[in-house]
């Protein structure tokens, strides 16, 4: 437990930030809210979002941007080709992020269909630790089969293991001596998985998986979206680095990678926007190539060069320690409260949401 924080369950934090800006919401009673979810069919995802008072369906794209993002929406450069708002975006990635190639995308789905179309050939398999719902679609329309390889723990929704992200070298190995090396396009892992509860893979486990992937010529393409959540929790947890500045582990936990997909509405802090951003030199060129076709010039990717430079901004701010130990010091005080209150919940609390654990206090449904 973080020294900053005086007690478990607690909110005695001052926010690193001063609210400038609020936003009229409609108060609706409980009687409205059944009616309201009676007619979008129990389905949260078809509701009308003036209807709903408190809304948690997600974090993406739903964060307040600073008046630090929102001054740079003024000095958008709209110029179809070399957008100023461009250079400013892949300086930042380059400086944080590390990687040398950026394309610029709608959003991480658009991302995720580019690197799975250049890089896997149908019959291929796709290691991962655990998936995410479009990033799978994608490879599988790409023709590969996705492989989880996830430790065992990330499935067990009490298990406690403070690195629940972490990938199974055992299934891995498994994997590459049952396919061959050659099947494998490469090993796809994400940054606090999503699926599992918003859980974090370690820097040690990294390491492993970079070292075997080496060893069998293996890429390693990271879903960054969450990346700086996933370093946040490496400070807080994982011994000898206690104490280290979130940018650092950052950029050290994707100096691992080759290449990484982002939606940038989640730890950059927009509305709209992603990234694709690689190392090789052949396939930057082939996706700057295969861009244009799906999502726009390779310097704007389907995005307005403003939120271009939102987002620059947005990862600028989002390495802040002050601000990530707020961000996620949010979703454990809720975690706890819920805790609190007897439902069962993902132990233990992810970075961006509390997962509800269903099967436990649902158990009469399949």
């Amino acid at each position: 437990m973080n020294p900053q924080w005086p007690g478990e369950g607690r909110r005695s934090w001052a926010e690193p930030f001063r609210i400038k800006v609020v936003e009229p919401v409609k108060m609706t009673t409980r009687e409205e809210r059944e009616a309201f979810i009676r007619e979008a069919g129990y389905n949260t995802f078809l509701l009308r979002s003036e209807d709903v008072y408190i809304d948690l369906l997600t974090d993406s794209g739903t964060s307040a941007m600073s008046d630090y993002q929102w001054a740079g929406l003024m000095l958008g450069d709209e110029a179809y080709a070399g957008s100023k708002n461009f250079y400013h975006l892949e300086a930042a990635i380059r400086d944080h992020y590390g990687y040398r190639h950026v394309i610029p995308t709608h959003q991480g789905r658009g991302a995720e269909h580019l690197i799975s179309k250049i890089l896997i050939k149908p019959g291929d398999f796709v290691p991962g630790n655990m998936y995410f719902t479009t990033t799978r679609l994608h490879q599988e329309l790409a023709g590969g089969t996705f492989v989880d390889v996830i430790i065992d723990e990330a499935h067990d929704p009490s298990s406690v293991h403070p690195f629940k992200g972490n990938v199974d070298l055992g299934k891995l190995e498994a994997l590459v001596r049952k396919v061959g090396a050659h099947g494998i396009p490469y090993v796809s892992l994400a940054a606090t998985v999503n699926m599992a509860g918003g859980q974090p893979i370690s820097l040690t486990n990294l390491r492993e998986v970079r070292a075997f992937c080496d060893q069998h010529g293996l890429r390693i393409i990271l879903d960054a979206t969450r990346a700086v959540e996933n370093a946040y929790f490496i400070q807080q947890r994982e011994p000898g680095e206690t104490g280290r500045p979130v940018k650092d582990i950052l950029r050290e936990l994707c100096s691992y990678t080759d290449g990484c997909t982002v939606s940038g509405k989640k730890d950059a802090l927009v509305n709209i926007g992603g990234w694709l951003a690689v190392n090789d030199d052949q396939v930057a060129e082939e996706t700057r190539n295969l861009v244009v076709v799906y999502e726009g010039l390779q310097t704007y990717g389907g995005m307005a060069g403003r939120d271009m430079e939102a987002m620059a901004r947005g990862i600028v701010e989002s390495v802040q320690d002050d601000h990530i130990r707020a961000r996620v010091g949010q979703v454990e005080y809720l975690g706890k409260k819920i805790e609190d209150a007897g439902v069962p919940i993902v132990k233990p609390i992810g970075g961006h949401a509390v997962y509800l654990d269903a099967k436990a206090f649902l158990p009469h449904i399949p």
